[in-house]
């Protein structure tokens, strides 16, 4: 029978696990082409600002017409990575994300590569049998010759992935028939591997820049004034000022 442990994203039998996340890895999560309706409907019900929802102020301002909410923008980018990672990996939940930024307004029609790269991965010390990896996932438009023209999205996150089962060595009763005892809490997770502190591994993934440098922001406003510029999340902007354990 297959664990929960052992389970993909989508519930199916996983075949990626928290081993094969290693830093570096660049997994394309293929482009996604933008639907002006799906796009104005997301904006009407969850962000109904007039750049977002109104075609004629939207077209008599600086935007030159409707541009999607920055919340529309990274769905579509959550189901992509769905769609093409966490439907083959041994996926867990996230704690959480370290930033969030919109580089350039994304309209309808255009269409988007979509991608992560692997930055670190290191044994959760908060999840035993569960692995933090770091991503960095990037949206780019491409032009009509399908060569990248700018990115529109970064963000940086975490999630949790399993640790590959292993399958347990037959034991035997000792002398007197007397069964062997358990590993109390600090011993050994699930599959054998004992989850130990260790320092992430961090690599630069090909053609992207975690750090923004070297990046305009264009302005994708998303729940602020049009001229807003580039949003960014971090974990000290929430009311606790918590960081999320791993």
């Amino acid at each position: 029978m297959t664990t929960p442990d052992a389970r993909s994203g989508t519930g199916q039998p996983a075949e990626l696990f928290f081993e094969d996340l290693v830093p570096g890895l660049t997994v394309d999560l293929g482009v996604v082409t933008v639907d002006g309706d799906e796009m104005v409907a997301f904006a009407r019900r969850f962000d109904p600002q007039w750049y977002h929802v109104d075609a004629d102020l939207a077209g008599a301002s600086r935007h030159g017409g409707l541009i999607a909410s920055g919340f529309y923008t990274v769905s579509l980018f959550m189901r992509a990575y769905v769609d093409h990672l966490l439907s083959r990996a041994a996926a867990d939940a996230s704690p959480g994300l370290e930033e969030l930024r919109w580089l350039a307004p994304v309209r309808a029609g255009d269409r988007l590569a979509v991608r992560v790269d692997v930055m670190g991965a290191r044994p959760s010390t908060a999840r035993p049998g569960l692995g933090t990896v770091s991503l960095t996932g990037t949206m780019l438009r491409l032009g009509p010759d399908d060569r990248p023209e700018q990115e529109v999205l970064r963000t940086r996150f975490r999630g949790w992935f399993a640790v590959r089962p292993t399958e347990a060595e037959p034991t035997e009763a000792g002398p007197g028939g007397a069964e062997p005892t358990e590993t109390g809490p600090g011993g050994a997770g699930p599959g054998g591997v004992e989850a130990t502190e260790a320092e992430p591994t961090e690599a630069r993934p090909t053609g992207a820049d975690p750090t923004g440098s070297g990046s305009s922001d264009a302005g994708q406003p998303a729940g602020g004034p049009p001229d807003a510029g580039s949003a960014e999340i971090s974990p000290g902007d929430g009311p606790s000022r918590a960081e999320p354990t791993d």
